[in-house]
Parts: structure tokens; C-alpha cells; sequence
């Protein structure tokens, strides 16, 4: 039996004290990004978890979607994930 090794720890500890572990990402084949998965991406990038590039591949991504998804969670927090926030701060 061969068991694929991932790159990267398999957890990271966040700075609220909890786990997110690789099992926590969203499943490869998303299609439709709801604001709870956008920011666990996020999260997994900035802990360290994924590379931005990996995440880029693995989702589908492209650079200017994930820098839009930084940007507003870093200016509004997950709530600035949601599609009507973003028509709301765009205005």
C-alpha cells in the first residue's frame, strides 16, 4: 500500500489556539466558494500550511481571485468574503 506524502505539516496551530489540520481545506473539486472556504484557504496560506502556489494549483485559482480574498479579509475579516459585501465595499 502507498500512502502520498503531502508537503507541509499536516496542522498548524492559529494564533485563537485552534487546529486546522490539511482534512480542514476544502475539497479539490470546489466550484462554489462560499465565504467560510475562501477564508479557510486563506488561513492555511498565511499559517504557513499551503504556499500560495500550491493553493493556486490545487484550487484553480488565479493570483488576482486569492489576492482579492487577502485583501478583503485582511481590510473586513471573513464577513469581506461574502459576494454581497464585496458589491458593498466596491461602491
Amino acid at each position: 500500500m502507498y500512502i502520498r506524502r503531502q508537503k507541509g505539516p499536516a496542522y498548524v496551530a492559529l494564533p485563537d489556539g485552534t487546529i486546522l489540520s490539511r482534512s480542514d481545506l476544502p475539497s479539490v473539486n470546489t466550484r462554489r466558494w462560499v465565504a467560510r472556504r475562501k477564508a479557510t484557504v486563506v488561513t492555511a496560506v498565511a499559517a504557513g500550511m499551503l504556499s500560495r502556489e500550491e493553493a493556486l494549483d490545487m484550487y484553480g485559482l488565479s493570483g488576482e481571485e486569492f489576492e482579492g480574498w487577502v485583501k478583503a479579509m485582511t481590510s473586513h475579516g471573513r464577513s469581506g468574503l461574502r459576494v454581497t459585501k464585496l458589491q458593498e465595499y466596491r461602491q
